[in-house]
Order: structure tokens, then C-alpha cells, then sequence
């Protein structure tokens, strides 16, 4: 209608993980920002229930509990992971790109979030205490070291910006504050010797930030706290502000697709955003990985499927003219749909596709191809090299 003021057009920014996804392939990064449908995954929710966990216990109000008082913390701990663990649960199960919720890992997550409780103690200076034993002096005392917690860190001008998890005061022993600590909980696997390049960076980024926007603040520190094992690992080097700069001004959004970097790195390994991309297809064919792998990638024609049993027979394709065409090639296969993969491959069928499908990570060591909970069933939709690509909103 006339008069009305369009909708504002959010500022470009560029997060630490999008940085490291442009660097590994451009077109990887672009692919990223479409608004294609994303999958969840079990190992990232248990991340964010654990982290959102933690995090309660630090901001929520436990003035009720008595100075003296004991044995209250591995309760509520238990009760906040829960509510936490309920929320991420319902979230995963309305993504349509899902594997199946696996419970079992409940106990892992009890294990992570105990490991962050154990790194919190161990920054006042306590290693070993029962956690029945944290009194609630103890707590308001970790608590009064949290300056923020959980909250988004970014530069003054918009353009970087990051989740910061921790900001803990350090403190000498008689109560002084002598520094800042950016702490970063996480909960993948534990590095070896030191941290990986990417995350050095994230955190070195994040301090950096924290740096640039408060000129008069003490000393700053980052560590990365790996919760599977209780575990700290210092970040160490030069300023990336410079260099995070660049990698913004390379980011900016454009509706032509950004050129790939076809490689071991990009197409050989994980990407969430193959079934709209030639070039992980068409490199497998070159160097002679296609369909060689365990979990394999494929690009298939779907010939048979018994809804009930899932048994279907599969065409395998082969990329042509670069990748934009899916050739079949005769070669025929048996496989299984179950679980979580027949759901979905009966939801593109319900969508009235018609054409190549991607299979993501099929199970292929068996005379029968296996396509279960954690593959993606998904139309082949490339998008193509050069052409102007307008987004779904």
C-alpha cells in the first residue's frame, strides 16, 4: 500500500562458522544462506540442551537456598537439563530433515553438563567437591564471576559478530578482579595437543571483538572448555580483526552462486547442501569415488518402492555436462527404506517430484543398499553455475 515503509534489509554479517564454511568452498557458504532446508541433528541438540543447561544454572535466582545448604545442585541441574532437553527435542522433531531422536543419550548429556560444572568449580579454585556438596555460598560465589552469559557478541559497526557462551571474571586470591576469561563450552570431541586451527580463530575472534569494544578492559583471555572431559584449552595469537574484515567484504550476499572449491575437504566430506550442488557429484565421478564409500552419496532414479517394506530398486546416475544432468547408468540396486528414510522418501513422493533423487550417507556394504534414520531422501535440485538464483522467502 502507499505510504508504507518497506521492510529494512538486515546488514550483512559474518559469524566465525560461516567464515570457516567460506573458506573450506564459497559456493558452500552461499549454499548456507538460501534458506535451503537444514538438518538437525541429534549430536548438535544434545550440544544446545547441555550449553542452555548451563547457563540456567548460572542466571536463575537460588537466593532460597541457604548459605549452608547442601545437596540441591545435581536435582535442579537435573530438572533445568530436562526442560532444556524437552525444548530441544520438540524443536528436532518439527525439522523435517531429521534422523530419529535417540533418548539413549540422555546420559551423555547429564556426563557434558556435569563436565561443565566441574570447569565452573575449577575456576574458583575447588577440584573434586561432590557436587552434593556445593553449597548454595558456593554457587552465588561461581555465580558473582559470570559478567554475561549466553548473549551475542558483535562489532560496533554490525558486520561480526558471534554467540558468546562465557564471560567469567578472574579473580586473585584476595577477591580482585584481574581479568576477563571468554570462555566456550563445548561439546564435540576433545582436541589433541591443542585446539583445531578453526576453533583457535572463533575464539581469538571473539576476545578480539570484546577487545575492540571496550578499549579500557583488563586483561582477556579465551578458552575453549570441552565438556566430555572436563577439559580447558587456551586460545593463543595475533588479532583477527583485520583478517575477519576481508572475510566479510568476500561474503557479501549476491544472487549469482559463489564458484566452488571442489575437493576432499568440501565434497568428500560432510556437507548439508548436496542435494542442491553439481560439484561434489561431478568431482566424485572424475577421481573415481562415487559409490565407493561405506555411507555413500548418490544420485539416483527410484524404480520400485513397496510402502509397506520399504524394499525399493534404485538406478544409480552419473553426472553429465558438468554435473547440471543426472545420466542413469543401468546399474541397478536393491535397496531398504526404513525408519526415518522411508518417511521421507514418501514425503517427496507425496510432493509429486518427479525425477533424480539425492540419497545422502546410504548404508552400502550390504548386497542391499540401506537408507535409514540418519540419510537425507531429497529431490536433486542443482543450482546452477551463473544463473541469477531468487530465494524463497
Amino acid at each position: 500500500m502507499a505510504g508504507e515503509t518497506p521492510p529494512a534489509v538486515r546488514e550483512h554479517m559474518l559469524s566465525p562458522s560461516a567464515w570457516n564454511r567460506y573458506e573450506t568452498c564459497p559456493r558452500m557458504y552461499w549454499l548456507s544462506r538460501q534458506r535451503l532446508p537444514r538438518k538437525a541433528g541429534m549430536a548438535a541438540s544434545l550440544g544446545t540442551a547441555v550449553h542452555a543447561s548451563i547457563e540456567d544454572l548460572l542466571l536463575n535466582d537460588y537466593s532460597n537456598i541457604g548459605n549452608q545448604q547442601d545437596d540441591w545442585l545435581p536435582e535442579e541441574a537435573l530438572r533445568v537439563l530436562k526442560l532444556r532437553w524437552e525444548e530441544e527435542k520438540e524443536v528436532f522433531m518439527n525439522t523435517p530433515r531429521r534422523p530419529k531422536w535417540k533418548e539413549e543419550k540422555w546420559k551423555e548429556a547429564i556426563k557434558q553438563q556435569r563436565g561443565g560444572v566441574i570447569m565452573l568449580l575449577d575456576h574458583v579454585g575447588i577440584q573434586g567437591l561432590d557436587h552434593k556438596r556445593i553449597t548454595g555460598a558456593l554457587w552465588r560465589k561461581i555465580q558473582k564471576h559470570a559478567i554475561a552469559v549466553e548473549g551475542e557478541l558483535k562489532t560496533k559497526d554490525g558486520r561480526l559478530m558471534g554467540r558468546l557462551d562465557l564471560l567469567l571474571a578472574d579473580v586473585n586470591d584476595a577477591g580482585e578482579m584481574t581479568g576477563w576469561l571468554v570462555a566456550d563450552l563445548k561439546t564435540g570431541r576433545t582436541p589433541d595437543k591443542k585446539l583445531k586451527t578453526e576453533v583457535n580463530r572463533q575464539l581469538r575472534l571473539y576476545r578480539d571483538i570484546l577487545l575492540d569494544n571496550n578499549p579500557n578492559a583488563p586483561k582477556v583471555r579465551t578458552e575453549g572448555w570441552y565438556t566430555q572431559n572436563s577439559s580447558k584449552w587456551p586460545a593463543i595469537g595475533e588479532n583477527v580483526l583485520e583478517q575477519a574484515y576481508a572475510a566479510w567484504q568476500e561474503t557479501q550476499p549476491t544472487t549469482i552462486p559463489m564458484e566452488p572449491t571442489p575437493g576432499q575437504d568440501s565434497c568428500g566430506g560432510f556437507c548439508d547442501w548436496k542435494a542442491w550442488c553439481q560439484h561434489w557429484w561431478n568431482w566424485r565421478h572424475e577421481n573415481g569415488t562415487l559409490h565407493k564409500d561405506d555411507f555413500s552419496d548418490a544420485v539416483v532414479l527410484l524404480h520400485e518402492f513397496d510402502s509397506n517394506s520399504g524394499s525399493a530398486v534404485i538406478e544409480l546416475c552419473e553426472p553429465f555436462d558438468g554435473g547440471i544432468r543426472a545420466i542413469p547408468t543401468g546399474i541397478r540396486k536393491s535397496a531398504k527404506f526404513d525408519d526415518r528414510g522411508k518417511d521421507a522418501l514418501q514425503e517427496v513422493l507425496a510432493s509429486k517430484h518427479q525425477g533424480p533423487l539425492f540419497l545422502g550417507s546410504i548404508m552400502t556394504a550390504q548386497s542391499t543398499w540401506r537408507i535409514g534414520h540418519w540419510c537425507d531422501v531429497l529431490p536433486w535440485k542443482p543450482i546452477l553455475d551463473g544463473v541469477e538464483y531468487i530465494r524463497e522467502n
